[in-house]
């Protein structure tokens, strides 16, 4: 047993220290790394730009949060330290290594660093993505997508603060805390998770058996958010989310959403009686084919919302005008390190405020 920098012996109850070569195994120490400015905060960690002193190599340095543990890490952490090791994508950040500080429970995740993140991109930035940008920009998300769903890992918090962007173009899903393995058939997990804006209605109405799908619904309030320049859904609680569901997708019934009667939250709520789907109102200028993809990725029936993979062949990004080059992606130095921390964007953004 553990107990700040000693061992419990479990046969003689005995505490005795950990020999020093010991101590981080095969980790390296946190002070090979020059600390040069924190750049943001995830849901369970400080995000700091560091330089390896080594490699000169520039990364991120991210601390895990330890201090509501009193054994350790967080599971949340592990999950998200095991999870990335084992994941190798060109659209997922890169967790390089694990380094430790002097004791035993501080511990830092070192990533791939990259030079802005999309909340903030979304917040300053005067001229809006093209239609071309946005098209690049999603096909790099729905692909990151399809590898963390073919590898049966929900990812459970996408929004476009945990959307990170490099200056070659290139889009990395990040911020894994919250990520699980999903099961067939299906196994209880909690509804709340998923910050607000981008929550799926079955975790709206308290369901607990959920899949894949709920990224599926996320990725299409970040392409309905890059269309428009603003959030799709800002509600302030959930309540006011499915108010706004309805406003823009209809009222959800029995009938297009089977077994929409039976969940948790369903007796709770009052539910407004609107008949239309209003998203060819809110996106005049997008074609049919860009209509259809956010209808298939904002079905109420997750069971019925598209795939990845299905998003990926939908012919709006075959459709003039096509998707740029990562390469041809605007950069942004002047927005370097401005990030702000991962609550600040559930509350309403002042330069996208509604």
């Amino acid at each position: 047993i553990m107990e700040d920098d000693e061992l419990v012996s479990l046969s003689t109850g005995k505490k005795f220290k950990i020999p020093e070569n010991d101590r981080y195994g095969v980790c390296r120490d946190v002070t090979t790394f020059e600390k040069l400015n924190r750049i943001g905060e995830g849901t369970y960690g400080i995000v700091y730009r560091a330089r390896d002193k080594i490699t000169k190599q520039i990364v991120a340095l991210k601390k895990v949060r330890t201090e509501n543990e009193k054994e350790g890490i967080s599971i949340s952490s592990i999950r998200e330290i095991t999870l990335l090791l084992n994941l190798k994508h060109k659209n997922i950040v890169e967790l390089k290594e694990v380094v430790v500080g002097q004791r035993l429970d501080s511990i830092f995740l070192v990533m791939e660093y990259c030079e802005q993140d999309l909340a903030n991109l979304l917040d300053n930035m005067t001229t809006p993505f093209s239609e071309a940008q946005v098209k690049c920009i999603t096909l790099q998300l729905l692909r990151g997508l399809a590898f963390l769903h073919n590898s049966f890992i929900v990812h459970r918090d996408l929004k476009v603060s945990n959307l990170l962007m490099t200056d070659g173009g290139i889009l990395k899903i990040a911020d894994f805390g919250l990520a699980r393995l999903y099961s067939i058939p299906q196994t209880s997990m909690t509804p709340r998770v998923v910050t607000l804006w981008y929550r799926a209605p079955e975790l709206l109405f308290g369901s607990t058996k959920y899949t894949k799908s709920v990224d599926i619904w996320a990725a299409g309030c970040i392409l309905a958010e890059l269309l428009a320049h603003k959030p799709t859904f800002p509600g302030k609680s959930e309540i006011e989310m499915i108010e706004l569901l309805i406003q823009m997708l209809g009222s959800p019934s029995e009938e297009i959403w089977p077994g929409f009667s039976e969940l948790p939250a369903i007796k709770s709520v009052y539910l407004k009686n609107q008949p239309y789907n209003n998203l060819k109102h809110r996106f005049p200028w997008v074609s049919e084919a860009g209509l259809r993809l956010l209808n298939l990725m904002l079905l109420y029936d997750p069971a019925k919302r598209a795939t990845a993979e299905e998003c990926i062949e939908i012919s709006y990004f075959k459709e003039n005008p096509h998707p740029c080059g990562p390469e041809m992606m605007p950069t942004f130095p002047h927005h370097r390190n401005k990030r702000k921390s991962s609550t600040e964007h559930k509350m309403v953004p002042s330069k996208r405020k509604e």
